[in-house]
Parts: structure tokens; C-alpha cells; sequence
């Protein structure tokens, strides 16, 4: 399990750019955190679930689906991780 509360800002939005390269065969260098899931990175719906999986099963949390349904950019993501560790503690 990856914890999130021990992770800056910046590493936990590397920390989602290597999972979003490594997930969806993406170029790295070309994600920031204005980079949009659907439109940039060319997302889909059910690629949007993947992720959502995939980090419940790395972090052990559970986004919840009204803050899964706000997620556009990589930035939400980090955004949305970063909420989960503030309810937490």
C-alpha cells in the first residue's frame, strides 16, 4: 500500500504520472496537471473506472463517487488523493 500521508504534493502528482504512463502507455513528460484525462490523454469512461480501481487497490481508500464524477485533469486526481489523507487525519 502506497501511503499517501507520507507523500509532498509534488510527489504525490508524480506518484499519479507514473501510474497514469504506466497504466495507459503514456509519454510522461507530456502529463502535467492541467493535462485532461479525456481530452488530452484520451481516457474513456470505462478507463476512468481502471484508475479509480487501481488506486482503491494502491492506497487502500476508496474515492468517493461524488468526488470520482469531478475528476478532469491529473490535478484532480492529486487533488482528490490529497482529500482523502486531510479526512483522514
Amino acid at each position: 500500500m502506497i501511503a499517501l500521508n507520507d507523500m509532498s504534493r509534488d510527489q504525490l502528482q508524480a506518484w499519479v504520472i507514473d501510474l497514469l504512463a504506466d497504466m495507459f502507455e503514456l509519454d510522461k513528460a507530456g502529463l502535467t496537471a492541467d493535462s485532461n484525462l479525456y481530452a488530452d490523454l484520451d481516457i474513456d469512461s470505462i478507463d476512468a473506472v481502471d484508475l479509480a480501481v487501481k488506486l482503491k487497490q494502491l492506497t487502500g481508500k476508496r474515492l468517493q463517487p461524488e468526488v470520482f464524477k469531478t475528476i478532469r485533469t491529473i490535478g484532480d486526481v492529486v487533488d482528490a488523493l490529497a482529500g482523502m489523507t486531510e479526512q483522514a487525519a
